[in-house]
């Protein structure tokens, strides 16, 4: 029977001693965590692991004995350690060493002969592990992993997940001599040195303060936002409907969840709460770039001077068009009087933003310094308001886009019921179904006067529908790459993304084994390697959730509500039926 013993790299050159560790039974291993030191009392060695057990959950115990000999072996030495295993009693008893000048390892397994399952002596498997990477590393479930490469011999996710998680665990082990005092002297990956600064240890002495500061404006900001004055209504619909609120809103959750004194449960709640602190720090630099390069050099100037003339000229290209529209476009022929009468409507409602527009104008450089200023709470916020802002300035275009659609819905819901009438059909509203009807010859006359009427008016309806609506969809791409941009942000896990590029081991996608040596009779060495978890796969693990104020719908329903003259919006609405 092989056995596989999990061998730290760190300790392959340490003195001879103990081997301290957890033996799993279900994977018939052993998990070696640190190697003793001479000298020692036995009974100082039992309370430490009583300890150590206590604190991490994790049936440490010593599994051996480890024998290195760096110069000529001493006399005695094996019999002594041989007999520790009547003070440190365990099934089975390890025996590992290294030879003096010499590649090859001996490795043993001895049961007791009147245990049960006992077989003497069995030859054990060594496997060698980087201690630090996989105390460090979070091992992925493999069944969410693609097809992997040829030539990677990954390990059962048992077995991987028992290593893994006693690693993992037991770091009160590895803590328990960091600087080399007391009576037990381990060594294991960090018997070298510690790796800390004076700067983390004041940082985290500082953090518990700071959190509990920031708790408390929260929540006093909170507590103001849950005042009555701002559930009067229309602020709540509108509010609702502003990219602004619904992104500010994303960021005190955010805020909320970095200064909150709870202590992560699992490592994927300190994950969330690293990506999103790197999200926050990242959006607040590009905001404060940002309006750095705005109050600098007179930028808001040179922006308010160019705005008004933007907005007359979109106006007159307005005016241009709906001229053209008024006219015979494309050489079609249209219905003069609905045509000129659509086109004097649109021309008015033009002719009224326009006035607006010079009206605002002394106040756009002022409006667009208190914007510029947004950008101080991040880069997210000063482009959902930005959103707004182009929502606001292509009011009349959505305007537009409303008359349009409204009348070219009424002709075609009333052609959808005249077309049921010819063929002796009604809409049930009780039951929501066609039925059969019986219509006299008066109603299918008027019928017939009504659908000729409404088939002659449609062309002319669906040209202004068409137009306005291909304006209406541009304006909403421009509001969509915004949005785009600002999910993005506050998405992307960026801490997540980074520690796969410098610290790749820390994300774990399973193991891989390279065979270090074998020779007939001699124990099989293998060293265990980190395949770290693709990139894509980080991204969809560790994605933040946006604030969503997307509509969502599909191709087939966009197509479905422009073809039927329904209303497209730029946020979700309850109606929204998902195919």
């Amino acid at each position: 029977m092989a056995l596989k013993a999990f061998f730290p790299t760190c300790c392959a050159s340490v003195d001879s001693g103990l081997l301290v560790g957890r033996w799993v039974p279900e994977q018939s291993s052993a998990v070696v965590l640190a190697v003793l030191q001479f000298p020692f009392i036995p009974i100082q060695v039992k309370h430490l692991l009583a300890q150590v057990r206590q604190a991490s959950r994790v049936g440490v115990a010593v599994l051996g004995t480890w024998c290195h000999h760096r110069q000529e072996p001493e006399e005695g030495l094996g019999h002594f350690l041989e007999g520790l295993a009547a003070v440190f009693s365990h099934e089975p008893w390890l025996q590992l060493g290294r030879e003096r000048g010499s590649t090859f390892w001996s490795c043993k397994a001895i049961w007791r002969p009147m245990s049960p399952g006992a077989s003497g002596q069995d030859q054990v498997m060594l496997i060698f592990y980087d201690q630090r990477q996989v105390l460090l590393s979070q091992l992925h479930p493999p069944a969410a992993l693609p097809d992997r490469q040829a030539g990677d011999a990954p390990a059962s996710a048992g077995g991987l997940a028992a290593v893994f998680d006693t690693v993992a665990r037991s770091e009160a082990l590895f803590r328990s001599d960091r600087f080399h005092e007391g009576p037990v002297r381990l060594s294991h990956w960090q018997s070298e040195g510690v790796e800390a600064s004076i700067l983390v240890e004041l940082a985290k002495q500082a953090a518990g303060p700071t959190c509990l500061l920031f708790s408390f404006l929260l929540s006093l900001l909170s507590a103001v936002g849950a005042c009555r004055l701002f559930r009067l209504w229309p602020l709540p619909s509108i509010c609702s409907k502003l990219s602004t609120c619904k992104q500010v809103q994303h960021r005190l959750e955010h805020l909320s969840l970095i200064f909150s004194t709870r202590k992560a449960e699992n490592p994927a709640q300190l994950m969330r709460k690293a990506n999103v602190c790197v999200s926050v720090l990242l959006d607040v630099a590009l905001g404060l770039a940002l309006l750095t390069w705005l109050h600098g050099k007179g930028h808001i100037g040179q922006l308010a001077d160019a705005l008004v003339p933007v907005a007359d000229r979109v106006a007159e290209e307005l005016q241009h068009l709906l001229q053209w529209l008024m006219g015979a476009p494309a050489g079609l022929k249209m219905n003069r009087a609905l045509d000129q009468v659509l086109g004097r409507f649109f021309l008015y409602h033009i002719h009224l933003w326009i006035s607006y527009i010079h009206l605002m104008s002394p106040f756009v450089e002022r409006i667009l310094w208190h914007v510029g200023l947004s950008a101080c709470l991040g880069l997210t916020v000063a482009l959902s308001l930005l959103s707004d802002i182009t929502a606001l300035l292509t009011f009349h275009i959505y305007c537009f886009y409303v008359y349009g659609a409204r009348l070219y819905s009424l002709k075609t819901r009333g052609l959808s019921s005249l077309w049921r009438l010819f063929r002796g059909k009604k809409w049930n509203v009780l039951r929501q179904r066609v039925d059969s009807c019986s219509y006299d010859l008066d109603q299918l006359f008027i019928g017939t006067l009504l659908f000729t009427i409404l088939v002659f008016l449609l062309p002319t309806t669906a040209l202004y529908y068409l137009v306005f609506t291909l304006l209406r969809l541009l304006v909403v791409t421009v509001q969509g790459l915004l949005h785009l941009f600002v999910d993005l942000v506050n998405s992307l896990p960026l801490y997540s993304l980074c520690l796969r590029l410098c610290r790749p081991y820390r994300l774990a996608a399973g193991v891989k084994f390279r065979v270090l040596g074998h020779e007939a009779g001699k124990p099989l060495r293998l060293l265990m390697q980190i395949n770290p978890l693709p990139y894509s796969h980080v991204v969809r693990t560790y994605r933040l959730p946006s604030c969503g104020c997307r509509p969502g719908l599909s191709w087939s329903s966009l197509c479905r509500k422009l073809f039927l003259g329904e209303l497209v919006y730029p946020w979700r609405q309850k109606g929204d039926r998902q195919d």
